[in-house]
């Protein structure tokens, strides 16, 4: 095992740095291992009773020249495979850390690589740690075949025996990022962060069509198609790793010890009471009333956000992510007044699910005027979308509490809102359709708009008096 005191805190990640270099550019300490009890390599049968069977040359499909490749690897990297592992300190917290050689045949994966990442995945689940990735590599290793090809299963496995334990895995996609190692190592993770310009997609430069824009298998481009949650400058890299560890790595799982609920934040705006149904609806709609950014800038120390719903959809009317409060971690949805897309419920059913796995509690912020009803998000499946959302809540083990800030519009809101742990702010309603298209359904003139509202009851304290929320929430009053 090889020990590795802190480093100088000016060496920077690079998404062309050695594993090595990359390991160390973002650790404070680390100390390398390898499998103590790998697989055998299958072996020829011995030519002579006492005499130790030979491995096979040139692999296990007697690939020409491979043994020669591997070994100009070697000479040139040092090392004696594409992935290292280590044992590592990152901020306050410690983790597993692998890292990608990519000058090892292109950081490819073999079935010594399985070894390694096994090894990794069972060190982090053995010592109930983070499971942290830099990755580059071009795939899985032709030379091995089908043999290689497997390690993906093998790797996918361990992935989710670690999901299974509550330890949390986070990817860092350095340059490149692609094959079997983007759609296990990479896409699995439940937070991925991306260097800048990395060239990331399953398909390889050199096997993609010839028209293929390359955006789309570009680090920025993922992003924007809601596949990774950020796109991180080199700089800031080890700084975000650590806020996003000591975010995720803290908390119990819920059949350890359930969490406590996230405290109600305290109302931002107006402290009275609407009059009228109507007046609710022009306090929610009013352009000055606080949004989703001022609430969790009131409510958080700190936080770090999410993006996408790893189906090729961003709906920036969602913010979801973890943030500390008095030292502990909340994970939040927050809807931010805007009709939310499909995308933003897929975003807000990972988030759930996420933070139930790690027991870690949920805040939602219920802001909407509803669900998205254009012909893309029905093509987007908008009511899959709400329906996952809904069946994340029921299932979910740690607590959810919700404030309704803003607009609570029918389905797209409720389905943010947690069963019997609702508050609601004096600037906010909440109904099951828009006065204004219950007038219309009801074939009423304009002019009785106000008039069904009222019927409506959709003020703060027409819902407590409903027993849809518990309470009303009021300014510098939070309460668990």
């Amino acid at each position: 095992m090889h020990e590795h005191p802190p480093r100088d805190a000016a060496a920077l990640p690079h998404f062309r740095l050695t594993a090595r270099q990359a390991i160390a550019a973002v650790t404070d300490s680390y100390t390398e291992f390898t499998p103590t009890t790998a697989p055998e390599e299958p072996r020829t049968p011995a030519r002579a009773p006492g005499v130790a069977p030979l491995p096979p040359p040139d692999g296990p499909l007697g690939w020409r020249g491979y043994d020669a490749s591997r070994q100009r690897a070697r000479d040139r990297t040092g090392e004696e495979e594409s992935v290292l592992t280590a044992l590592a300190t990152i901020g306050d917290t410690d983790a597993v850390v692998l890292s990608f050689e990519f000058g090892f045949l292109g950081g490819s994966l073999g079935e010594r690589t399985g070894d390694r990442l096994e090894a990794a995945y069972t060190e982090a689940r053995e010592r109930r740690l983070p499971l942290v990735s830099l990755i580059a590599t071009g795939g899985s290793r032709m030379q091995e075949g089908m043999r290689a090809l497997s390690q993906l299963q093998r790797v996918a496995r361990q992935s989710a025996l670690n999901r299974a334990a509550g330890l949390p895995q986070v990817a860092v996609l350095r340059d490149p990022t692609t094959g079997g190692g983007w759609a296990t190592l990479g896409a699995g993770a439940d937070v991925i962060l991306a260097l800048p310009n990395a060239q990331v997609g399953f398909a390889g430069s050199r096997v993609r069509p010839p028209d293929a824009d390359p955006h789309a298998y570009s680090a920025e481009g993922q992003f924007a198609a809601g596949q990774v949650d950020a796109v991180v400058p080199a700089d800031a890299l080890r700084t975000t790793l650590r806020r996003w560890l000591h975010l995720l790595g803290a908390a119990p799982t819920p059949e350890i010890e359930p969490p406590h609920p996230a405290p109600v934040p305290s109302a931002l705006g107006t402290t009275d009471l609407p009059e009228t149904g109507w007046d609710a609806v022009g306090r929610a709609r009013d352009a000055r009333r606080p949004r989703a950014e001022a609430y969790l800038r009131a409510y958080f120390d700190d936080w770090e956000e999410i993006s996408g719903d790893r189906c090729g959809g961003r709906d920036p009317g969602m913010r979801c992510g973890f943030g500390h409060r008095n030292g502990r971690a909340i994970a939040f949805a927050a809807q931010c007044g805007t009709a939310t897309r499909p995308a933003g419920f897929r975003t807000a059913t990972r988030l759930i699910r996420l933070a139930d796995r790690l027991g870690i509690p949920v805040l939602t912020l219920v802001d909407t005027p509803g669900a998205a009803n254009d012909a893309a998000a029905e093509r987007a499946g908008a009511g899959a979308a709400i329906a996952d959302t809904f069946a994340a809540f029921a299932a979910a083990r740690v607590p959810v509490t919700s404030l309704l800030i803003g607009e609570g519009g029918s389905g797209g809101a409720l389905a943010l809102a947690a069963p019997n742990r609702l508050w609601a702010t004096p600037d906010s309603y909440f109904s099951v359709i828009a006065p204004e298209l219950a007038a219309a359904i009801l074939k009423r003139g304009p002019d009785q708009t106000q008039h069904t509202a009222d019927q409506l009851h959709i003020r703060p304290q027409d819902l407590l008096d409903l027993g849809i929320i518990q309470d009303i929430a009021h300014a510098d009053s939070a309460t668990a």
